[in-house]
């Protein structure tokens, strides 16, 4: 029997379309970018405090991990709060006594304005993160933590870096 030229039109046609399938990759591409975006806003497993090239902390075997305070970056020249160079570590040095009259007038600063931040309902964490680099000598440090302690922060911290158990 013979088949009209529209039937084997028709008939061709299917067989053109009949081995490919359409991906709809607009759907695609809006799973993947919600994907990423949850990966990205569910990630806070990584370093909350700000790092600084000029720092190299110690290593520790520390578990607890830290949380946001006032750091105080401590490297071979300079201290710094938040990344803002505050004295010299030759000026820290040179003040006689056992703290230091400029990084303590900062620290006061930083825990003023952190109390006008806060609501009066809220106390006030008065805590501080010393960030120093692993080479700074420790009559430096102890300066730099006694000051930090006479300028009202009741918790000193230290930061370092974790390493892993020797026994695992």
């Amino acid at each position: 029997m013979m088949m009209s030229r529209r039937a084997r039109r028709m008939e061709r046609k299917h067989k053109r379309s009949k081995g490919t399938l359409g991906i709809n990759l607009v759907s695609l591409m809006d799973i993947f970018t919600i994907l990423v975006f949850f990966l990205l806003v569910n990630s806070s497993n990584g370093e909350i405090l700000p790092t600084h090239k000029s720092v190299r902390l110690p290593e520790s075997v520390s578990e607890q991990q830290p949380h946001q305070t006032v750091v105080v970056m401590v490297n071979a020249t300079d201290v710094m709060i938040y990344g803002k160079v505050v004295a010299s570590v030759d000026r820290i040095l040179k003040d006689p006594g056992t703290t230091s009259r400029t990084l303590q007038a900062a620290l006061e600063k930083e825990l003023a304005a952190a109390r006008q931040k806060q609501p009066e309902t809220r106390p006030v964490r008065m805590e501080a993160t010393i960030m120093g680099d692993r080479e700074i000598p420790f009559r430096l440090l102890k300066k730099v933590m006694a000051t930090v302690t006479r300028a009202g922060y009741q918790r000193v911290s230290l930061a370092v870096l974790q390493k892993p158990l020797e026994g695992s």
